[in-house]
């Protein structure tokens, strides 16, 4: 069970970035909540130059599996992030659920390490409001 679900279409690149990042400031900020990530069309590995960007800031994906999403694991996640299947609908299901907060950002396949340094900062940004506004009473 997670409370943060991030998906992309392999689960190679932004939703492992968005969840390495999210349980590392959630347990910085002292909030009990875990993200998980899963993917509709599940890489064999984490693509190597994501790896590379987020041990540069001392977070280590190398290990990280990609995962099938499932109804179960939507089901059971209080929130559902999608990373950019607004490029890719086919491909990305999960824009049909309900409550899906779609990211939008550029899928990190390709790129040059450069390139996904950008990405990896965008989706830090991203997470670390996320974070801010779960901390926020309501």
């Amino acid at each position: 069970m997670s409370d943060i679900l991030f998906v992309c279409v392999h689960n190679a690149g932004r939703s492992q970035m968005a969840k390495a990042f999210f349980n590392r400031l959630a347990e910085e900020s002292g909030i009990s909540l875990r993200a998980e990530s899963a993917g509709t069309e599940p890489a064999k590995r984490v693509h190597h130059i994501v790896a590379e960007a987020m041990r540069e800031v001392g977070i280590d994906i190398r290990r990280a599996k990609p995962r099938l999403m499932t109804n179960e694991a939507v089901g059971q996640a209080q929130r559902v992030i999608t990373m950019g299947c607004a490029v890719d609908a086919q491909a990305c299901p999960a824009l049909l659920l309900q409550n899906v907060e779609d990211w939008g950002l550029p899928d990190p396949a390709g790129k040059d390490i450069s390139e996904v340094r950008v990405i990896r900062g965008e989706v830090e940004r991203r997470v670390a409001e996320l974070v801010a506004r779960l901390r926020m009473p309501v």
